[in-house]
């Protein structure tokens, strides 16, 4: 994303939901990163510091974020698969980011999306798609990178919160009521590979991100859903 924190063209917006904060931690590359030292923030104090005069709400299932926070930054306890508490009409920018495997009802929460966003205001959605593929077609069948895709998708069909909300995001937002609805996609390489210098980069630190997770996304799905 060019170092951007987000996509969406807001002006001065009054309130704001992130959904699904977590730790909020981000990495921030770019000017920010450095091999031996990286720059932790998160996307709610962030935000909440570029909009000071924004009410950012960012919330989740476990309060696992940071002590410290902006003044116009509260955390809450929510599920957002439960109804909404907020009133209709009332947001002005919702955030949402490596959701897939959260939410069973994607059309469902596209409708609360769109019930509490007020007229003319923005919902934007960041996932990955953890079935890899290359430009070369060299993913093919066999190899331990189709062999992870194939298993993600059957995963999140056995746990019923499907792990590819990438492919359908869009055409879901669709039918909610959204409209002018951008989908930008970006390359994440695995591995520093790539000979563009801004690729490479985000491809070491991806590969550290692969090898340091495989083992925690796919042990519990194996073993409790999959046998």
């Amino acid at each position: 994303m060019g170092d951007k924190l987000l996509l969406a063209p807001l002006g001065n917006p009054r309130r704001a939901l992130e959904v699904g904060c977590g730790t909020g931690i981000w990495a921030m590359s770019g000017t920010h990163v450095h091999e031996e030292v990286v720059l932790i923030l998160t996307f709610s104090s962030d935000f909440a510091e570029a909009y000071p005069n924004t009410m950012t709400i960012a919330t989740d299932l476990s309060p696992v974020w940071p002590d410290t926070k902006p003044s116009n930054l509260s955390f809450e306890i929510d599920d957002c698969c439960s109804d909404w508490v907020y009133p209709k009409n009332s947001l002005d920018y919702i955030h949402v980011r490596q959701m897939y495997g959260s939410v069973a009802d994607w059309p469902a929460f596209y409708k609360e999306c769109y019930d509490h966003l007020a007229p003319g205001a923005y919902l934007e959605q960041a996932e990955i798609n953890p079935h890899p593929t290359s430009d070369d077609d060299s993913v093919l069948p066999g190899t331990p990178f189709h062999d992870a895709g194939q298993l993600a998708i059957k995963c999140g069909n056995a746990f019923g919160k499907s792990l590819m909300i990438e492919e359908t995001m869009e055409d879901d937002i669709r039918r909610a009521g959204f409209v002018e609805v951008v989908k930008t996609t970006y390359k994440w390489p695995i591995g520093a590979w790539s000979n563009d210098p801004r690729l490479k980069e985000l491809g070491r630190w991806n590969g550290l991100h692969w090898n340091e997770g495989l083992e925690g996304w796919t042990l519990r799905f194996c073993t409790k859903y999959l046998g």
